[in-house]
């Protein structure tokens, strides 16, 4: 595999094996050495010939003790110092282009970094989620009638919470790359969770709409926040199935959740208070716990395991060589930047203004409201149908479930055929008949009807964790992996904006219009992912021919005198 910001011919390929194994025959090494060389990514290296077909290709094997070294650019001396890491990298001392290591060493340590890291990352993310949808309990418990609410106030409060979480994404995001995600991610859980417990205190409207607007403020941000502190351990391949489990424990929250409020909801009438406020107090102390606990549980990289409660550390001076050079041999645009390095304005309008990640913000922007309404609205139409506050919580966990697995199912596809675009259609087409069935469905069709459509259509696999692995794979630099995250989850927030508001009082119970206007923007998403892989499919093509125009020579002056930078470079091919 090559790099992902640079090219690696064949005969590069074959001077790492022969550096690294004495296996191969002479035979071999010629017929290698006569290849054409070709613009490779990291993604093209792996590309298989067809995208349906490789789903039943064999993979690859290897065995434990064969060198796991990627071939990189580091292994050409005429180009090595062009790909260097920055002076202020925090894992400069760890990088070693010279460092071999066996695939043994490299799948013990990814699975240690998956409990240490990704295991962690999921509780996290549990404890936003667990805070920022128990709303949905709670109007199971009559929430809306104890406080005289009515439909129109519910999704005037979810629209405050989401544009307040919206407007602090790219705030939020500065601060953590300035200060460190292993920082400021602990500051704002344990914030967050104080509101969440405050909320037990509501009376009136305004405290409502004051507590959702904190709540959005503080918890934006932080999905990006752990997006950019995965990318410091993971290589590009790993990371989209790595954020399939980060969002599984936000599905799983949606398990568990009714599960919690099944009990939490029978305190009603304790002490005289609602259940519903017992369960915003207990909550929120559940992730006020987590949000301590997150404090000693994170690190700021492969190389700052060590602190006063951890002295040995997590890793040997081998093992951080190891994490270090494997991630950077993946993608030297990781060693560019400090980890503790703000983003400064021109490096933020700079990234912001990079147009080659606008078709993924466009597809975070629409690619989730067809089934967005009716999965906000779960609970109370459980409710309107005649199921009461207790099993209309449990007869949510199935749709949970399946979309659960069906999200995991749908990343490993997509990383296994190298296929973003077509992955997000299918996706669509999922969605397509379950819409048009709800424009359709008769007025007195049996609640379990209802209910069996309902969980057909949030049983979805959701391409939301492939899509952010493809904005980060596609960004090339960590200012812009920094940004580009918050951008696309505020593409996301603008989407839960228009989504919340699609469904009004005055179309209830059967929300024909709203359903309308959900088929509409189905059918328009086929053509938002259908012009994204255009776009980069022909961007890719035009560099290619530029790039092999040129001679080796002019390709060598470019690396080295080259003003362009991240996704801007003729030898960086975007992932499609």
């Amino acid at each position: 595999m090559a790099t992902k910001r640079d090219i690696i011919t064949v005969n590069e390929a074959s001077r790492l094996d022969n550096s690294s194994s004495d296996g191969l025959k002479d035979a071999d090494q010629e017929k290698q050495q006569t290849k054409t060389s070709a613009v490779a990514t990291r993604e093209d290296s792996a590309r298989p010939e067809h995208p349906i077909l490789s789903f039943f290709k064999r993979r690859d094997r290897h065995r434990p003790d064969e060198i796991a070294t990627q071939p990189s650019v580091f292994d050409d001396p005429t180009r090595a110092h062009q790909f260097k890491p920055n002076p202020k990298y925090e894992n400069l001392h760890r990088f070693e282009p010279s460092l071999r290591w066996t695939w043994r060493e490299e799948e013990i340590l990814v699975r240690r970094i998956d409990w240490k890291v990704t295991a962690w990352a999921c509780i996290a993310f549990f404890a936003l989620d667990l805070d920022r949808s128990n709303l949905s309990q709670a109007n199971t418990d009559n929430f809306l009638d104890d406080m005289g609410f009515t439909t129109n106030d519910y999704n005037y409060g979810n629209t405050v919470f989401t544009v307040s979480f919206l407007l602090a994404e790219l705030p939020s995001q500065l601060v953590s790359k300035k200060i460190g995600p292993d920082r400021w991610i602990p500051i704002q859980m344990i914030l967050w969770s104080l509101v969440a417990s405050f909320q037990f205190f509501m009376r009136s409207r305004s405290s409502f709409l004051a507590c959702r607007a904190l709540l959005g403020l503080l918890q934006g941000g932080f999905i990006p926040d752990l997006i950019l502190y995965l990318s410091y351990f993971y290589k590009g391949t790993e990371l989209p199935f790595r954020l399939a489990l980060f969002w599984m424990a936000n599905r799983l929250t949606d398990v568990i959740a009714p599960l919690l409020a099944y009990g939490l909801l029978r305190l009603r009438g304790y002490h005289g208070y609602e259940g519903w406020r017992w369960l915003f107090l207990i909550e929120g102390i559940l992730t006020l716990v987590i949000g301590i606990w997150s404090w000693f549980m994170m690190a700021p990289s492969p190389t700052q395991t060590r602190a006063w409660y951890r002295p040995r550390g997590w890793f040997t001076e081998r093992e951080e060589g190891i994490l270090v050079n494997r991630i950077l041999r993946d993608d030297p645009s990781k060693g560019d930047m400090h980890n503790r390095q703000g983003i400064t304005l021109a490096m933020l309008w700079k990234s912001l203004a990079d147009y080659d990640i606008w078709p993924i913000y466009a597809i975070g922007l629409t690619f989730g409201i067809p089934p967005g309404p009716p999965e906000r609205y779960l609970t109370l139409t459980l409710r309107a149908l005649g199921f009461d506050t207790f099993n209309s919580n449990l007869l949510s966990i199935p749709a949970q479930v399946m979309t659960t697995v069906n999200m995991l199912i749908l990343t490993y596809i997509s990383e296994l055929v190298d296929q973003r675009a077509y992955t997000g259609i299918f996706t669509q087409f999922w969605y397509l008949p379950c819409i048009i069935a709800l424009v359709l469905l008769p007025a007195d069709t049996s609640r379990w009807g209802t209910y069996a459509l309902l969980t057909v259509l949030l049983s979805y696999p959701t391409p939301h964790p492939m899509q952010v692995g493809w904005a980060s794979r596609n960004s090339n630099t960590v200012r812009t992996r920094t940004v580009s995250a918050a951008a696309y989850n505020i593409s996301v927030q603008l989407q839960s904006i228009i989504s919340a508001n699609i469904y009004r009082d005055d179309d209830k119970p059967l929300y024909r219009r709203g359903n309308k206007v959900l088929l509409g923007i189905n059918c328009a998403n086929f053509f938002v992912y259908l012009a994204a892989k255009f776009y980069y499919v022909y961007a890719n093509k035009r560099r290619e021919k530029i790039w092999d125009a040129m001679t080796p020579e002019e390709q060598n002056d470019y690396r080295e005198n080259t003003k362009d930078e991240g996704s801007k470079r003729l030898d960086f091919r975007f992932a499609s």
